[in-house]
């Protein structure tokens, strides 16, 4: 048993379900960062390091909106 176990209530256990329009937006996420990144290797011709940088940058920024997000509908409820 972990700390986590012992703490937590048998409610507060539950495991939640991803919804399919999440699921979705993440495939959209990881489809257009992706992309973001085929743009700035081959349109752009700027670099295979910088464009990973460049989409890595954006993904950390996506992943940091997503966790705003998230923190501000679970204090809402």
């Amino acid at each position: 048993m972990t700390v986590d176990q012992d703490v937590l209530g048998e409610d507060e256990r539950t495991q939640h379900q991803v919804s399919t329009a999440a699921m979705v937006g993440y495939a959209f996420a990881a489809v257009a960062v992706f992309g973001w990144f085929l743009f700035g290797l081959l349109v752009q011709r700027q670099g295979f390091v910088d464009s990973v940088g460049e989409s890595a940058g954006a993904a950390f920024a996506l992943l940091l909106a997503v966790s705003v997000v998230g923190t501000l509908r679970r204090n809402g409820e």
